[in-house]
Parts: structure tokens; sequence; C-alpha cells
């Protein structure tokens, strides 16, 4: 498709935000790598980073042929500063223990999965490309996440405890998950972009049955939500992340394997 300059940029800005959700999210799975619960479980959370760590390649590579100034994923990837990065707040928190580990991604999931449902009907071939090969993984992500809810919400007294503090103090992050402005509303006018606002109801109604079942309260939707993320505001976290992702890439920038 032909699209104009404004198209362009609201393409750049769309693609890098959901490139670096999966990039930073990614990223903290993988710090489990040789660090899970039980053998099986660190083998499943290493793929899960891979997949995101796949789709995230897919996203900024659309994103720098779209910016069209010669920036690929890797650029993207390793040469941006804090202030540069536009992925949720959510994604970049700690893994602190498992349960906040299971509920991060438990959040994100529900989300990924609604969002990648909606953007299969994209006009855009490239995208709805990304999101048809995509959703399968989401799929599976969700479907992962979900049973270890409910396995830590109705397991002992521990896990209940633990995971019912992961779902209150995770909650004030998941409102960003629905920011909408002009970028997202002008693919959405143009039959690009998924609409957000469409998003937030089923995203709280499918967290609401898991944690019901899970014997977990469900916070209120309305309650104070931390954004910043989307426009370069993040967390101490992202710094480290950023430190210990980009380290190599900076240090030696023409290394080849």
């Amino acid at each position: 498709m032909t699209y104009t300059d404004d198209i362009k940029k609201a393409l750049f800005k769309f693609a890098l935000r959901h490139g670096d959700d999966r990039l930073v999210l990614g990223h903290r799975v993988s710090e489990w790598c040789g660090h899970g619960p039980i053998l099986e479980e660190d083998l499943a959370l290493a793929n899960l980073s891979l997949d995101l760590l796949g789709q995230a390649t897919l996203w900024l590579k659309f994103a720098g042929e779209t910016e069209g100034i010669g920036r690929d994923e890797d650029d993207l990837a390793y040469l941006r500063n804090e202030r540069e990065f536009t992925n949720l707040l959510l994604t970049e928190q700690a893994n602190e223990d498992f349960a906040y580990t299971t509920a991060r991604q438990f959040y994100f999931d529900v989300y990924d999965y609604h969002f990648y449902n909606e953007l299969k009907n994209s006009k855009d071939e490239t995208l709805a490309g990304i999101a048809a090969k995509s959703l399968k993984e989401s799929a599976y992500h969700l479907r992962h996440s979900s049973e270890w809810m409910l396995r830590l919400g109705d397991g002992t007294d521990i896990s209940h405890d633990k995971i019912s503090a992961a779902v209150e103090d995770l909650w004030m992050y998941t409102g960003e998950m629905f920011f909408q402005d002009e970028t997202d509303e002008l693919l959405l006018s143009e039959g690009i972009g998924v609409d957000f606002n469409s998003l937030k109801s089923k995203w709280y109604k499918n967290v609401s049955d898991v944690l019901s079942e899970a014997t977990l309260d469900t916070p209120s939707i309305d309650e104070f939500m931390q954004i910043g993320g989307r426009n370069g505001l993040h967390t101490e976290n992202l710094g480290f992340i950023l430190a210990d992702m980009q380290y190599l890439r900076r240090a030696v920038p023409d290394a080849k394997w």
C-alpha cells in the first residue's frame, strides 16, 4: 500500500511501541533462564522469551523499514536511550519472585491475545501477517500463564498470598495497555490499527474470570493507573535492563559473530 507521510510516521510509532513491549518483556522473562522453579518451567519461560524476542524482531524491522533512514531492528534495539523507548511500564517491572512474573505475564498475555486478534484484520498486509503469526504464540502464552494463576491462587496459603500481592501491586500498570492517542486514532480511521478502548472490556472480563476461578479478588478497573511509558517516561527498571541488554553492542559496535 502507498501511504502519506503522516501515516508512515504513525506506523513507525505504532510498530516501535509494540516492538518495544515485546523486546523489554522478552528480556525480563529471559532472566529466569537457569533459575526457574522447576526444570519444565525453566524451559517454558526460555521458550516464551524467545517467542517475544522473535515478535520484537518483526515489529522493529517493520519500524525501521517504515522510518526509511537506514536503521534496522538491531539499531533500534541496541542504540536507543531510555527516553526513546516506548514500551508499557508493566513490561519493565522487576521479576521479584515467580508470582510477580506470573501475574505480569498473565496481564500482558490477555491483552496481547485480544490485541493480535483485532490486528489480524488490519488493511496493512505486514501488520496483519505479524498478528496472524503471533496470535498462535499468544494463545499458548495465555493458556500457560492462566494455568499458573489458577495453580498459585488455588494452591497453598503461601502461594495464594504471594500471587494476591502480585495481582494487587502490578494492577496500577495495566491501564496503560489501553492508552490511545492521535497515532492510534489515525491508524484506526484508516483500517490499519486497533481500537484500544474496545479491548479494555474484553481484557477486564477475561482477567476477572480467571482471577475469580483462582479464588483471587479482582481490583477495580477504575483505580489510579500509572502511565508514561508510551511517551518515554519510565521507571528506574528500564535503565538497568538497557545497561545489561545494550552493553556489548555499544562497547564493540562493529563486532561480528
